[in-house]
């Protein structure tokens, strides 16, 4: 993507290494201070566009870091979830464009925010796992602990979870959750479409190469 090298040759010195770690740990610090101390700090931090309107401009970055859940055996697994897939991508393609894929993400994640009325951060880290995926998708995880499972399945049931709740906000009306799902694919679609389309030309043009390769032995054995 000639786009993102431009960027990262003017503003690669500008991004933040190890950005999940920073991530994590806030969230963390988010849900000890929401469950244990008992601050709501998750509804003051929280994307909303009638609090954006009334002037809490702070929100349209902290929603990245309110805690995914409420439990704390739950919690210490999906942050440590969330810091391997960060991690990994940061591996595989640097700070900058680690940092640039969850910028699209939170931009993508704001403008359903102001389309809908609120945003957050749930798609916008499934898409984590959607890049991961896309990336490695051979990598084994173990899940419920116990069954080894490669990731490119999972990322499939990630798509039809996606899908489906899709379909169910179309049907339910509820647009919040439908301009949620299609803003926080901006991201993904924006790194790996040019690999989908070229993906998809290469296929177009091997099945006519067959084809046409079909066709002529069929014709050399008409002949005999």
């Amino acid at each position: 993507m000639q786009w993102l090298n431009r960027l990262e040759r003017k503003f690669g010195r500008f991004a933040i290494p190890n950005l999940m770690v920073y991530i994590c740990l806030t969230m963390l610090a988010v849900f000890l201070l929401d469950v244990i101390i008992g601050i709501p700090v998750s509804s003051m931090i929280a994307l909303s566009r009638a609090a954006l309107l009334r002037g809490q401009i702070w929100r349209l970055v902290t929603f990245i870091f309110v805690p995914p859940a409420s439990g704390v055996i739950t919690i210490l697994f999906a942050l440590y979830f969330y810091y391997f897939i960060g991690s990994s991508l940061e591996g595989a393609w640097g700070s900058f464009r680690f940092n640039a894929y969850y910028l699209c993400g939170m931009l993508g994640a704001v403008l359903a925010a102001l389309i809908s009325g609120w945003g957050s951060n749930t798609y916008l880290n499934l898409s984590l796992f959607l890049a991961f995926a896309q990336l490695f998708p051979e990598h084994q995880v173990l899940l419920f602990y116990i069954l080894p499972v490669k990731v490119k399945y999972l990322a499939y049931v990630d798509w039809a979870l996606f899908a489906l709740s899709f379909i169910t906000g179309l049907l339910t009306r509820d647009w919040a959750t439908c301009m949620a799902i299609l803003m926080s694919l901006l991201n993904f679609f924006l790194f790996f479409g040019p690999d989908f389309t070229r993906r998809f030309r290469d296929n177009r043009r091997y099945s006519a190469v067959r084809k046409n390769w079909r066709n002529q032995m069929r014709n050399n054995q008409n002949r005999f």
